[in-house]
Formats: C-alpha cells, sequence, structure tokens
C-alpha cells in the first residue's frame, strides 16, 4: 500500500513573484504535485521540479471555475497517492481563502499537511497602491470583510459596519458594491468618504480608480472595473497622491517578451518586474553544453583565454576541477556581463574591449601576450568567431573551444501569436533567437507588425532589418541592463 503523501495550503501573496514567502518557495520545489489558481503568478510554477505534476483549478468570476468540493477531492487523492502537494493560493489561505475547508477534507482523511500563510491581498494591494490601511491620526484600526453575500443570502451588519472609525476593506466586492455603497449611506456613512478600487494589484496591470461612497458605483461603471479588485474605504485613501510609488516605476504597465534560453529567462525577467513591468517567457533558443572534462594539460601551452559570452563562461567553469588552471593566462572578457560572471566564481578579467565583439577582444589580447603566444576563444558554434583570418592578421596563434551549442527552438505559430496577444515589446538579445522567432511565425512579418521589437545591440538590429522587422529599441550598452534602459 503507498505511503501517504502530505499537503501543503499555502498563500502565495500578490500579484508580485517576490512577495512569495522563502517557506512557499521552498514547499513549491519540493512538491511532486502543485494544484494552483489564477491568482497567483505564474512564474512560482517554475520554481517546480521538472517532472511535477500541475492543475489548474481555478475559481473566478470572468472564467469556468471548478467547485471547492473538486479541490477538496483532489489534493486528498494527490496526498493518498503518496504525493506532495503544494495547494497554492493567491494571498492568505485563511483569508476567504477557504483553506480551512480544504484542511478539514485532509484532517478527516488522516492526511499530513502544513500551513504556510501569504501576504494578504487585503494590506499589500493598498500598500502597492500607496493606501496604507492604518495611519496615525487618520486610521486606528482596519477591518477586513469578504464583498459577497452567504449562501443563505445572509448580509454583513452594516448598522455596525457604518459606525467603525477605521479603514474598511472589501475583497471580491465590485458585483455587490452598490449594495456595499447603499448600506454604508443609509446607516450613517458620511457620502463624502474616499473610496478605492484596486484592480489587480500588486501586477503591471493594476489599476486604481478613486472616487466617494457618492460617486463611486457610477465611476466604477464608467471605467468598467472587473475583478479581482479591493475596494478600500476611509480617510486614508487621500494619502495615495502622496504615498504611490509602483506606478512610478520605469516600466509600469509594460508587458514584454522574454525569448533568450529558459535557464536565463528568469534573470531577465526578475529584472523587469522588479522595474515594475510583466515578463512573459516564450523561449527561441536551448544552450547545450558540448564540453568535456578540462584540464590544466589542455590549456598549458596557451598564454590567455578568451571569453566572448556569459555562457561560455558557465559552461567552462562547469567543467574544470581545479581553479588553477588560470593561474598563468591572461583572461579576457566581452562585455560587462562576462566580466560579471567570471568575478562570481573569483575570476578577474585583465582586459575587455570597449565594443561588445569577439573581434575587439582579439585585437586588444595583442597588448597582454607576446608575438607567437597561443589564445584560445572560448565561444559558441553560432558565433562569429574566425580564428583563420585572426591568424592570417596577427602574429598570435588563436585557437577556439565549442563551449555549447545554440539550437534554434521552432514553435507553432499559433502558439507564437497567442503570446503576442498579451504583450506589446519583444525583446532580441542575440541573432539566433531572431532566426528561430522569424521562422515560428512562419515568416509572415504582417502579422507582428502591431508589435515593438528590442534589440540588444548592432549585430542583432542587423539581423532583425534583414528579416524586416522593426528596430524600436537598441542597447547602447550590449547587456540586459542596457536593453531595459533602452525600453524604459
Amino acid at each position: 500500500m503507498t505511503d501517504k503523501g502530505k499537503v501543503y495550503i499555502m498563500g502565495a501573496g500578490p500579484g508580485d513573484l517576490e512577495l512569495l514567502t522563502l517557506k512557499g518557495k521552498r514547499a513549491v520545489e519540493e512538491a511532486d504535485c502543485i494544484v494552483y489558481d489564477r491568482l497567483i503568478n505564474p512564474r512560482i510554477l517554475n520554481f517546480a521540479k521538472k517532472d511535477a505534476e500541475m492543475i489548474y483549478l481555478g475559481k473566478g468570476n470572468t472564467e469556468g471555475g471548478i467547485i471547492q468540493d473538486e479541490i477538496n477531492k483532489t489534493i486528498v487523492k494527490k496526498a493518498l497517492e503518496g504525493k506532495i502537494v503544494a495547494r497554492v493560493k493567491g494571498g492568505d489561505p485563511f483569508v476567504f481563502g477557504r483553506g480551512g475547508e480544504e484542511i478539514q477534507s485532509l484532517y478527516d482523511n488522516n492526511i499530513p499537511f502544513e500551513i504556510i500563510p501569504g501576504i494578504t491581498s487585503s494590506i499589500s494591494v493598498p500598500a502597492y497602491a500607496g493606501i496604507p490601511v492604518t495611519h496615525r491620526g487618520i486610521a486606528r484600526s482596519f477591518h477586513v470583510f469578504t464583498g459577497h453575500t452567504m449562501e443563505d443570502g445572509t448580509w454583513h451588519n452594516f448598522e455596525a459596519i457604518a459606525k467603525l472609525e477605521g479603514t474598511l476593506v472589501f475583497l471580491m466586492g465590485i458585483k455587490t458594491l452598490p449594495t456595499i455603497v447603499t448600506d454604508l449611506i443609509y446607516n450613517g456613512k458620511c457620502p463624502d468618504t474616499p473610496v478605492a478600487i484596486i484592480e489587480k494589484g500588486a501586477t503591471s496591470d493594476q489599476r486604481v480608480t478613486v472616487g466617494t461612497l457618492n460617486t463611486i458605483v457610477d465611476i466604477a461603471k464608467e471605467r468598467k472595473i472587473v475583478p479581482p479588485a479591493i475596494t478600500i474605504i476611509g480617510e486614508v485613501v487621500n494619502l495615495r497622491e502622496t504615498f504611490k510609488w509602483f506606478e512610478e516605476k520605469n516600466l509600469f504597465g509594460k508587458k514584454i517578451l522574454v525569448t533568450r534560453d529558459k535557464r536565463q529567462a528568469g534573470e531577465f525577467s526578475d529584472k523587469i518586474e522588479k522595474m515594475g513591468g510583466i515578463a512573459v517567457e516564450l523561449p527561441f533558443i536551448e544552450i547545450e553544453s558540448t564540453l568535456g572534462t578540462i584540464s590544466k594539460d589542455m590549456l598549458q601551452d596557451y598564454s590567455a583565454i578568451l571569453f566572448n559570452s556569459p555562457n561560455g563562461v558557465r559552461e567552462f567553469m562547469n567543467k574544470i576541477d581545479d581553479i588553477r588552471i588560470f593561474s598563468h593566462l591572461k583572461i579576457g572578457a566581452v562585455g560587462s556581463k562576462t566580466k560579471e560572471i567570471l568575478e562570481s566564481y573569483k575570476l578577474k578579467a585583465d582586459f575587455m574591449p570597449d565594443e561588445y565583439l569577439v573581434s575587439k577582444l582579439a585585437e586588444l589580447s595583442l597588448d597582454y601576450t607576446k608575438p607567437g603566444d597561443k589564445i584560445l576563444i572560448i565561444t559558441s558554434d553560432i558565433s562569429p568567431c574566425d580564428t583563420e583570418k585572426l591568424n592570417s592578421i596577427y602574429d598570435r596563434e588563436f585557437h577556439k573551444m565549442i563551449a555549447y551549442n545554440t539550437k534554434k527552438i521552432i514553435r507553432e505559430k499559433d502558439e507564437v501569436l497567442k503570446t503576442l496577444s498579451k504583450i506589446e515589446i519583444v525583446t532580441f538579445l542575440s541573432s539566433s533567437t531572431v532566426d528561430a522567432f522569424y521562422e515560428s511565425i512562419g515568416k509572415d512579418i504582417e502579422s507582428v507588425k502591431n508589435k515593438k521589437f528590442a534589440s540588444i545591440g548592432p549585430v542583432t538590429s542587423d539581423t532583425m532589418r534583414k528579416y524586416g522587422f522593426s528596430v524600436d529599441y537598441e542597447a547602447t550598452v550590449y547587456d540586459v541592463n542596457g536593453i531595459l534602459e533602452a525600453v524604459k
């Protein structure tokens, strides 16, 4: 008989990936099965094991939902199969998240569980809108309510609620907004009390609508407000104009496609989201290592070693067992990111050209070597590294070592166009991603004419123009930070 598994009932916080707790991240990494809803940041799923089972059981006003009984049955079934299950819920599982009902099902079946609290949207989403739920001299308390009626139609005691002096927070209250407003005013709440509605809080789609009890229903209709949204009622709303910060970020509201290798996409996406943007990942290349173990004997005849990409550094360093093999070598690097990766391995680049080109790196290596010296270039299968040409120009002996292959990922056109419907800007960090993207859309440039394109530098831009893509943004510093600087 299979041993019973275990279930983590965990909150993932609101939309910002970095509001996931460390314990929550660890649970996702450990899980054999992840049951998640529509309110979590989808990038949380990237922390899961490659073979983890993903089960989407979303509930919401805007899409087909699965009844809570089905969710309860699923987590019980998977745990009885002996799996570690992460039940990942937006916000906190105990703040109108029905986490208690799920735990009761586990308890009834004698299944072990742990509860991992999440950052509740009731305080974090107002904070992302610049609204503190308490503030000295304005609000000494805050009160959180569901915007839904009970199954039997029972409603809140608004006679008591209207008398509260603190901030009122209603979750899931868009459909019942007219009733909430009417009942508060009827029971004595001042019609001029400030109100804010925050849609899709803590994401780059966040939208804040401000009014008063007297005006908010009409404003909400005019702006076509839809869930998920939180309603804040109280004088603290007036602090928003002073305290707002999230919408002021450089990339706020911009939806950006990340096309690079999956292993590196996360780093780029993190930078986009830290600047307030939304990163959508759809890799068009895959990095495959080609190296075997590298010994000191293989490098003893060389005077210098040149790295022309961060990937080259990573792949090379993964194949050595003693860093002392560099002791006699001068080290050159193309680009600040390559230099940074070297430094993460406690290696300092002796030289780096101003232009991020391997030809310029080879030229600069002459200042650090002698005539007749052997120089090794660590590169990829598609890098424009012509050692025969270099050897004909300079009195050195250049060799290259292919550290990795860049494999194109050709996707279905419908998949690409569906993803593009969610974004505004496509980023290309190499010519190979441009090639694969072009093939994936069936060479149909017209289908992407309404999108903007960003390039990491002149070489990639030339490839884009060759196919007919516009170059709307081009980095002046040829790395991830440079392309983001151009886009913002």
